[in-house]
């Protein structure tokens, strides 16, 4: 499972991720130098791309490759001949998230967001083809819903989820709302590929990512982006609550609260980590 870049691409040229050095590097730093050159490409990098960015020779980029291959941190497109980060990458990059040393300034952040609105917040961030719960902080309401940090939901019926598509490539988008039928979870949910490529229109537009019982009878959900250094959305701040108590009206009053939550905690991410993040984690199914 997992997003993987829409396959016709141009070619993009590669920044080298370190200054280079002098001295002989070892096998294994060069391989993590490779990995960090495919995790912040804007597009899948091919073998050319890399070995102009990294300075080393040609064969030797491709048995690094190689390597990282049969150990699933990298992903090679067989079409394209281009790379991209492996199954392995992207469930670290998402533990490193979760457990990070900026967690608990992140977790403060929530905590006084929900202070201020009253109502439970998430910080999310795409994984697959799914949304990921990384932090939550509940509302003292005695009436809530109930969700887990790493909790998983579907990405076409849920406000961040809807949000994460909204900035990713039109083309994957399409292959992606079309390559198996939208599952309907109540009455609400868009199950139509065109119809929601309308709402992610909006989306784009509005910059909120909003779910009015479409993934959860009863439930009504906002989303904001939160973008890395590059402007990329990495993840997302989302409020929600039951009905009727939480409304779509409601939550738009809680949106400045929530940007400047959003800002605060795009702040906290250190930048190349947010960017190799942000990318190893937009893999495409």
């Amino acid at each position: 499972m997992g997003f993987r870049p829409a396959k016709s691409v141009k070619s993009v040229p590669l920044r080298a991720a370190t200054p280079p050095r002098t001295e002989p590097e070892s096998a294994t730093l060069r391989a993590f130098a490779l990995l960090e050159l495919i995790a912040a490409a804007d597009e899948p990098p091919t073998l050319e791309d890399l070995t102009r960015a990294s300075g080393l020779p040609k064969p030797s980029v491709y048995r690094i490759l190689q390597l990282l291959i049969r150990g699933e941190l990298v992903e090679r497109e067989v079409s394209a001949k281009r790379y991209s980060v492996g199954p392995r990458i992207a469930a670290l990059s998402l533990a490193v998230q979760i457990r990070s040393p900026q967690r608990r300034e992140r977790h403060t952040i929530l905590s006084r967001l929900v202070d201020e609105i009253g109502e439970t917040c998430n910080l999310t961030m795409l994984d697959g083809n799914e949304a990921v719960y990384l932090d939550r902080v509940e509302t003292a309401a005695i009436v809530r819903l109930h969700m887990r940090i790493g909790s998983r939901v579907p990405l076409h019926c849920t406000a961040s989820g809807k949000l994460f598509l909204a900035h990713l490539p039109a083309p994957t988008v399409r292959r992606l709302l079309r390559a198996a039928p939208l599952k309907r979870y109540t009455e609400r949910t868009i199950t139509s590929a065109d119809s929601l490529e309308r709402e992610l229109a909006k989306i784009r537009a509005a910059g909120v990512g909003i779910d009015s019982g479409e993934f959860l009878d009863g439930s009504v959900c906002l989303a904001v982006p939160v973008v890395d250094s590059r402007g990329h959305v990495c993840a997302a701040v989302a409020v929600h609550g039951p009905a009727p108590r939480m409304t779509l009206r409601k939550g738009y009053t809680f949106l400045p609260a929530m940007r400047r939550a959003a800002a605060a905690i795009s702040a906290s991410l250190a930048p190349a980590a947010a960017v190799a993040t942000t990318r190893a984690l937009r893999r495409v199914i």
